[in-house]
C-alpha cells in the first residue's frame, strides 16, 4: 500500500478514535456523581457553648462542641470549600458563659466572637437577645467577628431605609453558584426592649425588607440561589402596632426569589418543603435552641448545572463533644466555673419556681422584696422567669441568679392609675388560669403536647402583684375575676383613682407580653411617658448586689393575694401541679 493509500486510511482511524472518545466523555459525563454543597445553620445557642449547664451545674445537651464534631466531618466528607456555616441570632445571652464575656470580662475578644472564628463560621444574623445585652456589647462582639453579621432590616436612624446598622447580606461563591445571604431580626424589638438598647436603629417589617433586597440580590449581584437567615418564628402573629413578630413560613408566599429560609427565635424545631402559587419551592429549617438540633440544606448539583435542595435536622446529641473546641477553650470553660461557683449569700430554705403557679410562693416574692426595696415603689409586678426550677437550702451562688432571674432585663418604676393596675392583673391571670363552674374543671390554663402536659401560655407572662391585697376569683370570667382590697402594704388607701408607682421589668415596661397595652389600655407609643425611673444596668445585677448585701436569706411569703374559692382551687390546682410536674 503507497502512502497516498495509507493516509486517508490514518485519517478515518483517527476519526473513529475521537468518535469513540467523545461518546466515552459524554457516557462519562452522563455518570459523572452530582456535586454537593452543604448550608448549615445554628440558632438560638444562648451561650450554650460547652456540654455543660453552669446553671444546675451539670452536663448537659447540644452545645456548640457537639455542633462542631459534625461541621468537622462534612467538610472531611464535601470538602470545607463546600460548607457554608451560618449562625442566626441569640448567642450572647442565656448561659452564664455569654454573661460572663458580656459584662464580667469585657477586655479580650468575646468568647462567642472567638468560638465561631474557631469553628469557621461564614456569616451570623443578630437575635433580639443579643440586641438586648445592650449597644458596648453587641457591638463589640460584631466588631470581633472575622465575619459579617447580619439584619438588613435593622435601619440605621437618619439614613432614610439607606442604609443598614448591621450588613443587609452575604454573598459566597461556591463550585459556580452565587449564594446570597439575606439577614434578618425580628421586628418587634421596640415592643420589648428599652429605646437605649437600641436607640441608633429602627426595625422594618420583614416583607418591606424582602420586597426591597430579594430584587437588588437577583437583578444586581447576580446571586443563583437566595438564603434567607432570619431571626424569626415560623408562624405569622401580628402583635401590639399591627407588628409582625414572626411570619417566616409566609414570606415567599409574598417575595419571590427564595430558595431557603433558615428560622430561629421561637425555639420551635422545623423542616418543611413548601411549595406556593407563585412557583416558588421553598426548603424551611429552624433548629431550635441550645444546639441540640443543627439545620442542614443541601444543594445537589447535577452535570448541567441544574441544582435542587433538600434538607434535614441533625440531632447533634448523637456526636460526642469535639476534644479540640474543648481543648481550645478549656481556660475560657474554667473561668466561668469559678464565676458561677463563687458563694454571695446563704438560704435559710428551699425555694422554687413550681410553687408560683397555685399562689404566692417565696421564689416569686423574692424577686418582689428585692424590686421593692430597690425602687421604693408602692407596688411590684414580677413573675416566675424560669418554668421549673429550684435554689436550695444553703450557699447561695451566682449560678442560682440565673435561675432566680432569667434574662437581662432592667428595672423600671412606672406611674400607673389603680384602674390600670387592676385591669393589669386581669390581663396576666386570664393567660395562667381558667373560669372554673365546678371544682372538677381544670384550673390552669394548661395543654397535652405529646407525652407531657405544658401551659398554653409563657410562664414568664404570669405576673402577680405585691404592695396590694388582692383576690382572684377562679368562678368569674376575665375582667370580673381581680378585687383590690383597700388597704395597702406601705399604710395608704388603695383607689382605681389614684396613681401609684409600681416597680416592673423593662420587657413588661416597654409593652412585652400585651399586660399594659392589651390589658391596662395603655397607648404602646405613651408608655415612655410613664416610666418614672430606669438602672443602667441588668435587674440580675442588682439581685447579686443586694444578696450579698444581706449575706442571710430567709426565703418566705410576702405578698397578699389568693385564689378563691380556696376549695375549689386547692383541689383542682393540685391535679393540674401534677400533670406539670409528675407526670
Amino acid at each position: 500500500m503507497s502512502n497516498k493509500q495509507k493516509f486517508p486510511l490514518i485519517l478515518t482511524l483517527i476519526a473513529i478514535f475521537l468518535c469513540i472518545n467523545s461518546l466515552r466523555a459524554e457516557e462519562n459525563q452522563d455518570s459523572a456523581p452530582p456535586r454537593i454543597i452543604k448550608i448549615l445553620q445554628t440558632s438560638d445557642i444562648h451561650g450554650n457553648f460547652f456540654p455543660y449547664d453552669f446553671i444546675e451545674q451539670r452536663a448537659s445537651s447540644g452545645s456548640l462542641s457537639r455542633i462542631y464534631a459534625y461541621v468537622r466531618q462534612e467538610r472531611e466528607k464535601f470538602g470545607a470549600e463546600n460548607v457554608l456555616l451560618l449562625d442566626n441570632g441569640d448567642i450572647l445571652q442565656g448561659q452564664p458563659t455569654a454573661y460572663y464575656y458580656n459584662f464580667i470580662d469585657t477586655t479580650q475578644t468575646h468568647l462567642a466572637a472567638r468560638m465561631l472564628q474557631f469553628m469557621g463560621y461564614n456569616a451570623a444574623t443578630i437575635g433580639n437577645h443579643d440586641i438586648e445585652t445592650g449597644a458596648a456589647v453587641y457591638d463589640r462582639y460584631v466588631r470581633q467577628c472575622p465575619f459579617p453579621c447580619l439584619a438588613a432590616n435593622a435601619i440605621r436612624e437618619g439614613s432614610n431605609r439607606t442604609e443598614s446598622y448591621f450588613k443587609p447580606f452575604y454573598i459566597k461563591e461556591i463550585q459556580g453558584l452565587k449564594i446570597a445571604v439575606l439577614g434578618m431580626i425580628t421586628p418587634a424589638i421596640p415592643l420589648w426592649l428599652p429605646k437605649n438598647l437600641w436607640q441608633d436603629m429602627y426595625f422594618e417589617s420583614a416583607r418591606s425588607t424582602a420586597e426591597r433586597w430579594v430584587p437588588y440580590l437577583k437583578n444586581v449581584e447576580k446571586a443563583d440561589i437566595i438564603i434567607g437567615l432570619f431571626h424569626l418564628g415560623a408562624a405569622s402573629n401580628t402583635v401590639q402596632g399591627g407588628i409582625e413578630e414572626d411570619g417566616g413560613l409566609d414570606l415567599p408566599a409574598y417575595v419571590k426569589g427564595f430558595n431557603i429560609i433558615f428560622l430561629g427565635h421561637d425555639h420551635r424545631p422545623l423542616y418543611k418543603k413548601s411549595d406556593y402559587e407563585n412557583g416558588e419551592s421553598v426548603v424551611f429549617l429552624n433548629p431550635g435552641a441550645n444546639g441540640n438540633y443543627l439545620s442542614e440544606a443541601t444543594i445537589t448539583i447535577d452535570s448541567d448545572g441544574r441544582f435542587s435542595v433538600d434538607g434535614e435536622l441533625v440531632n447533634t446529641n448523637k456526636y460526642d463533644p469535639d476534644s479540640g473546641f474543648l481543648a481550645r477553650f478549656r481556660g475560657d470553660s474554667l473561668k466561668v466555673s469559678l464565676f458561677v461557683s463563687e458563694k454571695i449569700a446563704v438560704s435559710k430554705k428551699d425555694f422554687s419556681s413550681r410553687e408560683a403557679y397555685l399562689g404566692p410562693s417565696a421564689f416569686v416574692d423574692m424577686i418582689h422584696r428585692i424590686q421593692l426595696d430597690l425602687t421604693g415603689a408602692d407596688i411590684s409586678f414580677a413573675s416566675p422567669l424560669s418554668y421549673n426550677t429550684e435554689i436550695k437550702k444553703g450557699d447561695i451562688l451566682v449560678s442560682d441568679m440565673f435561675k432566680l432571674y432569667k434574662y437581662e432585663n432592667l428595672l423600671y418604676t412606672m406611674r400607673l392609675k389603680g384602674r390600670e393596675i387592676k385591669d393589669f392583673l386581669e390581663f396576666s391571670y386570664d393567660l395562667w388560669i381558667n373560669t372554673m363552674h365546678s371544682p372538677d374543671d381544670r384550673f390552669l390554663k394548661i395543654t397535652q403536647k405529646g407525652k407531657r402536659y405544658l401551659f398554653e401560655r409563657e410562664n414568664y407572662n404570669f405576673d402577680s402583684a405585691a404592695g396590694i391585697s388582692y383576690t382572684v376569683d377562679a368562678t368569674k370570667p376575665y375582667g370580673e375575676r381581680i378585687t383590690i382590697d383597700g388597704k395597702m402594704k406601705n399604710g395608704k388607701r388603695f383607689s382605681l383613682d389614684a396613681d401609684y408607682s409600681a416597680a416592673i421589668n423593662s420587657y413588661r415596661g416597654n409593652g412585652g407580653g400585651g399586660h399594659l397595652t392589651e390589658g391596662a389600655g395603655i397607648a404602646p407609643d405613651s408608655l415612655t411617658s410613664h416610666i418614672t425611673y430606669s438602672t443602667t444596668v441588668d435587674l440580675r445585677y442588682y439581685i447579686m448586689q443586694w444578696m450579698k448585701k444581706e449575706k442571710i436569706i430567709n426565703p418566705k411569703i410576702t405578698s397578699d393575694w389568693k385564689f378563691i374559692p380556696k376549695t375549689w382551687t386547692d383541689t383542682a390546682g393540685k391535679r393540674d401541679y401534677n400533670l406539670l410536674f409528675n407526670p
